[in-house]
């Protein structure tokens, strides 16, 4: 499934694409939201590996303004259960089903079918 916990970590790995490669930018999602048990103590230790501001533009882009622009400086608020229940929410629950992620850099686009991207590339376009 993709989910953005997911998405917040994928690069286009195409052949030569090394500028404006990361995030790839959803086209046509089918977003579902699928609640999940939360593990609030997982979230706030997944918090350093976060590229913040790709979140919340792709969190935005699918509809979900609930998190900050800027990730809280403040360490009470980073470890507070609304702010981890939000984040919960948007990296766990959000899944996109169906339509593309697009690389802003070369075009490519990894189509992704009942919740799985296709991230294979062809031969002409793996780098070597």
């Amino acid at each position: 499934m993709v989910r953005l916990i997911t998405h917040n970590m994928l690069t286009c790995h195409v052949k030569n694409c090394t500028k404006d490669n990361y995030p790839l930018v959803f086209q046509d999602a089918a977003v579902e939201i699928r609640p999940a048990e939360p593990n609030l103590g997982f979230i706030e230790r997944f918090l350093p590996k976060l590229e913040w501001s790709a979140l919340v533009s792709t969190a935005k882009a699918l509809g979900n303004d609930s998190l900050p622009d800027e990730m809280p400086e403040d360490k009470e608020e980073l470890r507070s259960e609304e702010f981890l229940t939000k984040l919960h929410h948007v990296l766990m629950e959000t899944h996109v089903e169906e339509g593309a992620m697009v690389c802003q850099g070369c075009g490519h686009v990894y189509q992704i079918s009942s919740g799985i991207p296709n991230m294979l590339l062809a031969e002409h376009e793996v780098g070597r």
